[in-house]
């Protein structure tokens, strides 16, 4: 009997300690769970633009819807021959209906004017050379000396230029993003005499595409920010 009093009182003893080491790696796991840092990796990358969007405006006043939209049918014909003949296609061509404004018809408007109607046209060029359709923005001038006079600076009608491709470069850009991010949580760590553990959280930002600068909208910056919380460990 005294034998088995010794041998349960050792287990006891035994079960004691494992439970202590036990409890204590427990509370070493819970308080390590309180110990995390959270940081954010940037990826910004430069592309070119590879669609473009060039309204072609012109304006024509008078008296007479007839005679205007005959001055317009000519303005027209002229424009689809210029973008035609210098390799924009029928595909990359919308001609929008005219938009007429009647001052006769404005109810508080100034009723002694020259001219009673104003019409609008847009032919627009939606196209993926870049290049090309910047040039013949550049050469409009060549309208002009046939007579057709392209209005510019029409804050409605701008050349806007898109970049469409992100799908091709999210991995790449997330994938450095989260890199830097480990590369400033590993600098933490080594700083407070720590080191990294598993994730607790992650999740990536929004992407963006703007302009480079107002002068080469034609170049757009993609950015996108990952914000990664570690688990610190000693």
């Amino acid at each position: 009997m005294k034998n088995k009093a010794v041998v349960s009182a050792a287990l006891l003893a035994v079960a004691i300690v494992v439970l202590g080491f036990t409890l204590k790696a427990g509370i070493d796991n819970f308080t390590n769970r309180d110990r995390v840092v959270t940081v954010r990796g940037l990826c910004e990358k430069e592309v070119n633009a590879n669609k473009v969007t060039w309204p072609v405006v012109t304006k024509e006043v008078g008296n007479d819807l007839p005679t205007i939209y005959a001055k317009i049918e000519r303005s027209n014909s002229a424009i689809l021959s210029y973008l035609k003949g210098n390799g924009i296609s029928d595909g990359e061509i919308s001609v929008n209906a005219p938009s007429v404004y009647d001052y006769a018809a404005e109810r508080y408007g100034n009723q002694d004017v020259r001219y009673r109607y104003q019409v609008t046209n847009v032919v627009v060029v939606t196209s993926d050379k870049i290049d090309l359709v910047r040039s013949l923005i550049e050469k409009q001038s060549e309208l002009l000396k046939q007579g057709i006079a392209v209005v510019a600076g029409d804050y409605q009608y701008q050349t806007t230029y898109e970049y469409t491709d992100l799908n091709s470069i999210k991995p790449e850009m997330i994938a450095e993003a989260t890199a830097n991010a480990r590369e400033a949580a590993d600098k933490f760590a080594a700083d407070s005499h720590s080191r990294l553990g598993k994730i607790q959280t992650a999740s990536q930002g929004q992407f963006s595409i703007n302009d480079r600068d107002q002068y080469t909208p034609q170049i757009k910056t993609v950015r996108v920010v990952t914000s990664i919380t570690y688990y610190l460990e000693d």
